[in-house]
C-alpha cells in the first residue's frame, strides 16, 4: 500500500506508508555493517569502565556486555519481523497495540530518549573537533567560559560544526545514512586491528587489566557482592540497545527478506559489542603502562598520542560518532516525529525537529548534572521502554499471530481506532509495567531526596527492563484475550 488509504485520514503520509519492492534494497550484509558502525562508539567502548569500576574483571565485563547484547537481540528480531513482513516504521507498529492516537505514546517515549542521546552524542562529536584543534594549536583554546552557556566560543562553534555534519545526512534521508554505514563500517574493524598493535608496541604488551581478579573474589574488597552487582550492570547493559529494540522496524522494513535482517542483526550486534568492551579493556590496561593511569575516554587517549595518530585517531572517532548517531538516534525520532502529525511533519522534518532540540537541550549541560549518568540514564529509560516492548511482542505474536490489516493502521475510524483511538488495555499494561520501578528510580536517580525507598523496591529496579516487559507483557495478554478476532476480519478481506 505505497499509496494513501481510502477515506478521510491523518494519519498517513509517504514516509510512514508501508515501503515497496523497490525500495527492499537492504540485504543482511547492510544490517550487519549498520550494527557495527553502531556498536563502534565512544559510549559502547566505555560501558566496561563503569563495570570495571563496579569490582568486575576484564573477563567478567566482557561476558556480562555480551550475554546483555545476546538478550536485548531477541527482542530486536522479534519486533524487527513486522517491520519487514509490512513494510511499516515503529510508529505505526504501535498502532495495532495502542490505538492510532495512543500510538503517540510510546513514539513519544522512544523520540524523547533518543533526541537526548542525540544531543549527547553531538556534543561527544564537537568535543573531539575541540581537542583536535587543541592538539594542532599546541594547548587550550577558546578563553573563558561564555555566560549562561558554560562553555567557550569555540566549545561552542565545533559544538555547531559537528551539528552541521550531520544535518547534511539529515537533508539526503536514508539511504545516505545506509551508505555511510556500510562504508565506514570495515574502516572501524581495520582501525581496532591497527589501535591493538599500536598500543601493544608502545607498552610492550597489553599491561595486567584482563589478568586482574574481581573485587568480588575472597578477600577482596566487595567479597561475594558479584550478583548484587551483575544485575544491575546487566540491566544497564541492556537498556544500552534498548531504544534500538522498538524502532528496529524503522530499518527492518527496507530489508529484502526476513533471513536478511535476522542474520545481519545476530552476526552484527552481540559478538561485535563484546570484542569492542574487549578492546576496551585490552587498549586501558596498555594505558596504565604508557600513561600511569587507566584513561577509559578514547578521545582522551587520542589526544595523547603524537604526530599523524592524533589526527587520524580522532578523524576516525568522528566519523564513527556520526554514524552511530545519524543510526540510532535520529533515524527513530525522525519517524516518531513525524507520526504526531502525519499531514504537518515528514520524515525529514522530524529529523529536523530531533536536530532543534539537540541544540536548545544544552547536552553539556546534563552531562554536568548527572549523577551516574550510565546507571541512572540507562536503567530508568529501559523502565520506560521495557513495558512498550512487551505489548508490542504479546499483541503481534499472541493477539494478531503476526497478521495485521495494514491499511486500517492508517484509518482514523478503522479497528485500531478501539475507543476514540486508544486501547485501554495497552495504555494500562504501560502503567502497570512502569509503576514498581518509579519508588527504585527516584532513589537512584535523586537518592538525597527519596532516602526512604524500601529495599524491596531498590531489588525490583535492579531488573527494571526484565520487570517492565514481564508485567506489561503479562497484563496486555490477560486483557486482550478474547479480542483479536473482531480485529482480524478486516485483513482477512484486504
Amino acid at each position: 500500500m505505497s499509496k494513501q488509504p481510502s477515506g478521510s485520514t491523518q494519519l498517513w503520509n509517504e514516509d510512514l506508508a508501508p515501503t515497496s519492492a523497490a525500495q527492499r534494497t537492504w540485504r543482511w550484509y547492510h544490517f550487519a555493517a549498520l550494527w557495527v558502525g553502531m556498536v563502534m562508539c565512544i559510549p559502547a567502548y566505555t560501558l566496561s569502565a563503569s563495570l570495571i569500576e563496579g569490582g568486575m574483571s576484564g573477563y567478567q565485563a566482557v561476558l556480562t556486555v555480551f550475554l546483555a547484547n545476546a538478550i536485548v537481540l531477541l527482542p530486536m528480531l522479534l519486533i524487527g519481523h513486522a517491520g519487514t513482513k509490512y513494510g511499516i516504521p515503529y510508529a505505526v507498529l504501535a498502532r495495532a497495540s495502542f490505538g492510532t492516537r495512543g500510538a503517540r505514546l510510546p513514539a513519544l517515549m522512544r523520540a524523547i530518549v533518543a533526541c537526548g542521546w542525540y544531543g549527547i552524542q553531538t556534543w561527544f562529536g564537537g568535543q573531539m573537533i575541540y581537542t583536535l584543534l587543541g592538539v594542532m594549536f599546541g594547548g587550550e583554546i577558546g578563553g573563558a567560559k561564555l555566560a549562561g552557556l558554560g562553555i567557550n566560543s569555540v566549545q561552542l562553534l565545533c559544538f555547531l560544526a559537528f551539528w552541521g555534519i550531520q544535518f547534511w545526512y539529515i537533508v539526503h534521508g536514508m539511504d545516505a545514512i545506509r551508505k555511510l554505514e556500510t562504508y565506514t563500517a570495515p574502516l572501524k574493524i581495520l582501525i581496532c586491528f591497527v589501535l591493538l598493535g599500536w598500543v601493544h608496541n608502545k607498552a610492550g604488551g597489553f599491561g595486567d587489566l584482563l589478568s586482574a581478579p574481581s573485587q568480588f573474589v575472597e578477600g577482596g574488597k566487595k567479597a561475594g557482592q558479584f550478583w548484587a552487582t551483575f544485575w544491575p550492570s546487566l540491566t544497564a547493559m541492556v537498556g544500552f540497545w534498548a531504544t534500538l529494540a522498538l524502532n528496529i522496524p524503522d530499518f527492518t522494513r527496507f530489508a529484502k527478506s526476513q533471513r536478511d535482517q535476522i542474520v545481519g542483526q545476530s552476526v552484527g550486534l552481540p559478538v561485535p559489542m563484546g570484542l569492542l568492551a574487549m578492546l576496551a579493556v585490552i587498549v586501558t590496561s596498555a594505558s596504565v603502562v604508557l600513561y600511569g593511569k587507566a584513561i577509559w575516554d578514547p578521545v582522551d587517549l587520542a589526544s595523547r598520542m603524537t604526530g599523524a595518530a592524533v589526527l587520524i585517531a580522532l578523524l576516525v572517532l568522528l566519523i564513527d560518532t556520526v554514524s552511530v548517531n545519524l543510526a540510532a538516534n535520529l533515524v527513530g525520532p525522525a519517524y516518531d516525529f513525524s507520526s504526531l502529525a502525519p499531514k504537518l511533519i515528514s520524515y525529514k522534518t522530524g529529523g529536523y525537529i530531533t536536530a532543534g532540540i539537540a541544540i536548545v537541550m544544552m547536552p553539556w549541560k546534563i552531562l554536568e548534572s548527572t549523577q551516574g549518568y550510565i546507571f541512572t540514564w540507562l536503567i530508568g529509560y529501559s523502565a520506560l521502554l521495557g513495558p512498550i516492548a512487551g505489548i508490542l511482542i504479546v499483541d503481534y505474536y499472541f493477539v494478531r499471530k503476526t497478521e495485521l490489516a495494514v491499511e486500517q493502521l492508517y484509518l482514523d475510524d478503522g479497528v485500531y481506532s478501539y475507543g476514540g483511538g486508544w486501547n485501554m488495555a495497552a495504555l494500562v499494561a504501560f502503567v502497570v509495567g512502569v509503576l514498581p520501578n518509579i519508588p527504585g528510580f527516584l532513589n537512584a536517580a535523586f537518592p538525597a531526596s527519596f532516602p526512604q525507598v524500601g529495599d524491596g523496591f531498590k531489588t525490583i529496579y535492579t531488573y527494571a527492563w526484565f520487570v517492565g516487559i514481564a508485567i506489561s507483557a503479562l497484563v496486555y495478554a490477560v486483557m486482550m484475550k478474547g479480542k483479536a478476532l473482531p480485529a482480524m476480519r478486516p485483513a482477512a478481506q484486504s
